[in-house]
């Protein structure tokens, strides 16, 4: 049995790249859709466009839970828990679910009166700009999403899995400081825990605990945790903030997203 585990373990950067892999083979599939909104008939061909991105989501949601399954079937191995649990594999995204995503993603498209004083700036903006900000939305949603799906599918084996006692949150290097300071908690999200917290982009695993295993920070989660505990914890107001600007002057891996 694998007596410690760890948000920072070879398995959990694996699943990290495979999930990456599927996100940039799901943006060009959504992108190569961007062809099916005409912008001269926009009311009969955005229907046709949700049709597609909902039929691409659920294709790339099935590979993502395929891909949670099998690190939680190799998790499970490593911790040498015994046989008789089949994972639990999530289905894709509830159809309305999708739609109405994606409906938020490109509600700017639509033509609105100027002079409205409900109408934003971003529906101001030619049709062209507006497409392609709904473009990026979308692809925002549907990575979401797929995730999703796949650290369901996890979060759920653990919730039925009686030889698993908690999960633990894996965050990159790179990830936002929401994400390392959820990732910094270590293992102490239980079985019956709420559903995962993540944003548009977020790459973060789920990771599982198995009875008679300890959970392991890792070196980087580690000193995150040491910077919420020193220059966050301990003032009121926005802690969140204090963290982000801890990390900006202190991680000793200041990448782009910890800023």
């Amino acid at each position: 049995m694998a007596p410690t585990v760890s948000d920072g373990s070879d398995d959990a950067a694996r699943l990290r790249a495979a999930q990456l892999g599927l996100t940039r083979l799901l943006v060009r599939d959504v992108r190569a859709l961007r062809r099916l909104i005409i912008p001269s008939r926009l009311h009969s061909s955005v229907p046709d466009w949700l049709a597609a991105m909902q039929e691409v989501i659920d294709q790339y949601a099935r590979v993502s839970a395929a891909l949670g399954a099998e690190f939680y079937d190799g998790q499970r191995a490593a911790a040498g828990v015994p046989d008789g649990f089949t994972v639990p594999v999530a289905d894709p995204p509830p159809p309305e679910q999708t739609e109405a995503s994606l409906r938020w993603a490109s509600k700017d498209v639509w033509e609105r009166d100027p002079d409205d004083p409900a109408t934003t700036d971003a529906q101001r903006e030619p049709l062209e700009v507006r497409l392609d900000q709904a473009e990026k939305k979308a692809e925002a949603v549907a990575q979401k999403l797929v995730t999703d799906t796949g650290r369901g599918t996890v979060q759920e084996a653990v919730r039925q899995d009686r030889q698993a006692t908690a999960w633990a949150r894996a965050a990159a290097l790179g990830a936002c400081s929401f994400c390392k300071v959820l990732a910094s908690r270590g293992a102490v999200y239980k079985q019956n825990t709420a559903g995962f917290q993540a944003h548009d982009g977020c790459h973060c695993g789920v990771i599982p605990v198995f009875r008679g295993q300890r959970f392991e920070l890792s070196s980087h989660a580690a000193e995150w945790e040491r910077l919420y505990r020193e220059y966050a914890a301990p003032y009121s107001g926005n802690q969140l903030a204090r963290f982000r600007r801890a990390l900006a002057e202190h991680d000793s891996n200041p990448l782009p997203g910890s800023h």
